[in-house]
C-alpha cells in the first residue's frame, strides 16, 4: 500500500466503501461505510506485538494495554470508561503475538467522541508509578486466572514446546517473574519507541463518513511526532525466524481431565497455501462433520471436545489438534489423531469433504463479516500485516479454486512435518506419552 501522504484513495474491495487517507506523519487512516447500519467501530492498531520484546521486557507490551486506560492530562481512569458508559459504548482493548488493537463501538453519533477517547489514551498515556504498581497485581491476578484454566495452559505449553524460548514461544502476559521486575522506565520506552503514529493505523467502520474521520485523526494526534512514511508490514524473512521444536511438555495437574494438543509449524500468512490448508482443517477437525469429531466423540465416546487448529504468523505458523479426555482414554484419543492425519496424507478428502470445507470457510468468512466490529479488524489487520486488503470475493474465488491436488501437497508438507505434544493432566512423567509422537 503505497498512498502518497496526506491523498486518499479508494481500495479495490468490490464494494465500494473502503477508503485509505496517510496522514503527514505516517498514521494510516482505513474506513468501510456501511450505511445501513446505526452504529460504527474504531479501533487504533499498532504494529506491536509480544514477540517485539525481548526476555527482560516480556509482558511489556500487555502491560503498557492495560496501563493506557489509567489516564491521560485530560481524562482520569473513571472519566474513560464513564465517557463511554455514558453513551452505551463498548471499549476495549487486547494484545496479540504482533499487533495490539484499541477499539470502542459506538451509535453513529458518537463516533467523534469514541475518536477522541481513544486517541487520547494512545498518544496522551501519563504512565504514572502508582498505576504501574497497582496494574502490576491485576495483570498477576490474570496470569494466575489462566494458569487455573487448562485449556488455556495447554495451549500455552504447546506453543512453548514448538517455538522455544523465543518471542512466538513466550505468553503474550509474560511470566510472573517478567512482570514484577518490569520497572515504568522500561513500559515507558517501549511507549515512546513504538506508539508513534507511523506504526499506527486508525480504522473504522460503520456509518460514517471518511472525510470526518479524517479530520478527526488528524486533530487528535496534531501534537504528536512521526515519520512522513508508515511503517511497513512485518514480513516473511524480517529477522529469524523460530525453529521448530520437538517432544512432549507435561504440565502435571490433579486434574479429572487431560489436556492434549498435538501439531507442528504451519504456514505463514501470506502463503497462497494458505486456503488449502483452511479447507483440509475444516474437513479433518473444524466442525460436528469433521472426521476428528466423528471418530473421537460421535462413535466413541472419548471426548467432549475435540477439534483442529491453524494459525498463521508473519514468518511461520502453526497447525495443531486439540482434546480434551480422561486421563485413561489419552492413548487411544492420541492414537485416533494419528491415524487420521496419516489417513488424510495418503489418500486425501472425499468430494463430499472437499465441498464441505470450502463451505465452512466461505461462510465462516462471510457470517464473520456482518458486523461493523469485524469489518474494523479486518481493515486494521490488512493495514498491519498485509500487503494489501484482499477483496472479500478474490477470497472467495481463492477458497473455491481449491483442488484433491492442492489438499494432498499442503497434506504431505505440513502434517508430515515434526509433532510436538503438550499435555495437561493428572501425569507423573512423560514416559507413557512420548510414544504418541512416533
Amino acid at each position: 500500500m503505497s498512498t502518497a501522504p496526506g491523498s486518499t484513495e479508494l481500495l479495490a474491495d468490490g464494494s465500494g466503501a473502503v477508503r485509505r487517507t496517510v496522514l503527514p506523519g505516517g498514521l494510516r487512516v482505513i474506513t468501510e461505510t456501511l450505511p445501513a447500519v446505526r452504529s460504527a467501530a474504531f479501533g487504533i492498531w499498532a504494529g506491536v506485538g509480544s514477540r517485539d520484546e525481548g526476555p527482560t521486557h516480556a509482558g511489556a507490551t500487555h502491560y503498557l494495554e492495560h496501563l493506557l486506560f489509567k489516564g491521560t492530562q485530560k481524562r482520569t481512569a473513571l472519566e474513560i470508561s464513564a465517557t463511554m458508559d455514558a453513551v452505551g459504548g463498548e471499549l476495549n482493548a487486547f494484545t496479540g503475538k504482533e499487533y495490539t488493537c484499541y477499539y470502542a463501538r459506538v451509535l453513529d453519533a458518537d463516533l467523534p467522541l469514541a475518536i477522541d477517547v481513544l486517541s487520547d489514551m494512545v498518544t496522551s498515556s501519563l504512565l504514572e508509578s502508582k498505576d504501574v504498581d497497582a496494574e502490576r497485581g491485576v495483570i498477576l491476578e490474570e496470569i494466575a486466572m489462566n494458569d487455573d484454566d487448562p485449556t488455556d495452559t495447554v495451549h500455552e505449553a504447546f506453543v512453548r514446546q514448538l517455538f522455544g524460548d523465543t518471542p512466538l514461544g513466550r505468553p503474550i502476559l509474560g511470566t510472573v517473574d517478567s512482570i514484577n521486575a518490569i520497572t515504568r522506565d522500561q513500559v515507558t520506552e517501549h511507549y515512546r519507541a513504538r506508539y508513534t503514529p507511523d506504526h499506527l493505523v486508525v480504522a473504522a467502520a460503520g456509518r460514517l463518513d471518511h472525510d470526518a474521520v479524517v479530520r478527526h485523526a488528524e486533530q487528535a494526534f496534531r501534537h504528536v511526532g512521526g515519520t512522513a512514511r508508515p511503517a511497513a508490514p512485518r514480513l516473511a524473512g524480517d529477522g529469524p525466524g523460530p525453529g521448530a521444536g520437538h517432544g512432549v511438555r507435561l504440565v502435571s495437574r490433579g486434574i479429572e481431565q487431560a489436556n492434549l494438543v498435538l501439531g507442528c509449524t504451519g504456514l505463514r500468512r501470506t502463503d497462497d497455501r494458505r486456503f488449502a490448508l483452511g479447507v483440509l482443517n475444516a474437513a479433518l477437525g473444524g466442525g460436528m462433520s469433521s472426521r476428528l469429531f466423528q471418530e473421537v466423540r460421535e462413535k466413541r465416546g472419548l471426548a467432549y471436545s475435540v477439534y483442529s487448529f491453524t494459525s498463521q504468523h508473519a514468518d511461520t505458523g502453526l497447525w495443531g489438534i486439540y482434546a480434551g479426555c480422561l486421563p485413561s482414554k489419552a492413548d487411544d484419543v492420541l492414537s485416533i489423531c494419528w491415524h487420521e492425519i496419516n489417513k488424510v496424507v495418503s489418500g486425501g478428502l472425499t468430494d463430499a469433504e472437499l465441498e464441505r470445507g470450502k463451505g465452512q470457510l466461505r461462510g465462516s468468512m462471510v457470517l464473520g463479516l456482518e458486523d461493523p466490529s469485524s469489518r474494523m479488524s479486518r481493515l486494521g489487520k490488512s493495514e498491519l500485516v498485509y500487503p494489501r486488503l484482499e477483496p472479500v470475493d478474490d477470497i472467495l474465488a481463492s477458497i473455491e479454486a481449491v483442488t484433491h491436488d492442492d489438499v494432498r501437497a499442503v497434506a504431505a508438507d505440513i502434517l508430515t512435518r515434526p509433532k510436538v505434544l503438550a499435555v495437561v493432566g493428572p501425569f507423573d512423567d512423560t514416559t507413557a506419552l512420548s510414544g504418541a509422537l512416533g
